[in-house]
């Protein structure tokens, strides 16, 4: 846990860490970079013969990136519906999830991300976990355990490596393990992604 919790925070973590009812129909799919796991999140919804939603988490800031941006966009169904949601994610669920549909997010590192590093606080070294950031991750526990409908959630797993030296990385890298544990123990399948190929954690 970050050292600047308090123990009520770390409590509050805990609990939610480990205590979160499993959502029958959550699939979450992890992998590193290029392990394919988009494509498989892709092809789960379109296999699911559902209407499919999909909540784009990305911010675009430069050319480079709005090129990957344009290839997943390229790649998925024109007749898929796109929410934009690099903030409010747990509203853009929400208001998605329904039965009989599928609600695609793909990606929670890039949700972090935005959450971590805002326009206002570029440059700084941030050393705790922001409050609107707890506020966002506990609004998005609790989406999740009430969804009604399918949910697919992809995110990174970027812990494999080494400790990262700077205080900013490590807290990026602690805060995504988190989240990606307190999804996959929302969820009723979990696959972890290598080398494009599936490899089943759970369910």
């Amino acid at each position: 846990m970050a050292s600047g919790d308090s123990h009520e925070e770390q409590l509050a973590i805990l609990a939610r860490q480990y205590n979160i009812a499993m959502t029958p129909d959550l699939t979450f799919i992890l992998g590193g970079a290029r392990s394919g796991k988009s494509a498989r999140a892709e092809r789960l919804a379109a296999e699911s013969g559902l209407p499919v939603t999909y909540i784009a988490t990305a911010r675009v800031g430069d050319a480079e990136f709005a090129e990957r941006v344009r290839h997943h966009r390229e790649r998925r169904p024109a007749h898929w519906s796109l929410v934009e949601a690099p903030l409010d994610l747990a509203g853009a669920l929400r208001e998605a999830d329904r039965p009989g549909h599928c609600v695609l997010i793909d990606c929670l590192t890039l949700w972090l991300a935005n959450l971590l590093f805002t326009p206002t606080n570029a440059g700084e070294a941030i050393a705790v976990l922001p409050a609107s950031a707890r506020e966002a991750f506990a609004q998005f526990d609790a989406a999740l355990t009430g969804v009604r409908g399918k949910v697919i959630v992809v995110s990174n797993e970027i812990g494999l490596g080494v400790v990262p030296l700077g205080s900013v990385t490590r807290l990026y890298v602690d805060e995504l393990g988190r989240l990606n544990q307190r999804v996959a123990a929302a969820s009723a399948r979990a696959t972890l992604m290598v080398a494009g190929l599936p490899l089943s954690l759970k369910g």
